[in-house]
């Protein structure tokens, strides 16, 4: 994983695709199983931020994204 600050409250994160999926599970679980020990306020913004991922992820499903040049379409 790599975060570069570009503003002082935004940042650039680049990690790997299983780096995300653990992210997101993680988000998943907590937003879904809600542990009384999250505020309904965190939960609310786990929430938000799981739609967010999955409307860009369906985007990248659907924009045809190009592969990379380097990998075998077989593989």
């Amino acid at each position: 994983m790599r975060l570069e600050r570009i503003r002082p409250t935004v940042l650039r994160m680049v990690l790997h695709a299983h780096e995300l999926a653990t992210l997101m599970t993680a988000v998943r679980y907590v937003a879904k199983t809600r542990p009384a020990e999250v505020p309904e306020s965190a939960r609310q913004e786990l929430r938000s931020l799981l739609r967010d991922y999955d409307q860009q992820l369906h985007h990248l499903d659907t924009s045809g994204q190009r592969d990379d040049p380097n990998r075998s379409r077989a593989g």
